[in-house]
């Protein structure tokens, strides 16, 4: 399993599904319906959904549920966190220059 959030999120249709999902688990027809794309599409969508870690699959019989795997997200909103964080920080040490040199 290849753990890359951002990977999973960056195509509309994959953060459309995760969106569906955030309500709770769905089957795939639900999590998926209504995006005018093939199933091969829906496929290889879902495909990198769950190499990522982002969405679990559970099969019930014939029924494919799929469930929202917060805590990998999670990770990845706290790595965004502190990256915002940081590069905060090196923007006031800029500021902070910009309004010295400024003052001369």
């Amino acid at each position: 399993m290849v753990n890359d959030p951002f990977r999973a999120l960056s195509h509309p249709i994959r953060r459309g599904i995760v969106e569906r999902l955030a309500a709770g688990p769905a089957t795939v027809g639900d999590a998926t319906g209504g995006f005018g794309v093939t199933k091969p599409a829906i496929s290889k969508h879902l495909k990198v959904l769950e190499e990522t870690g982002v969405v679990t699959r559970v099969v019930e019989g014939r029924t494919h549920r799929l469930s929202l795997e917060p805590q990998v997200l999670g990770d990845a909103a706290d790595w965004m966190d502190r990256q915002r964080a940081l590069w905060g920080r090196m923007f006031d040490v800029v500021d902070d220059y910009l309004k010295e040199e400024g003052s001369r």
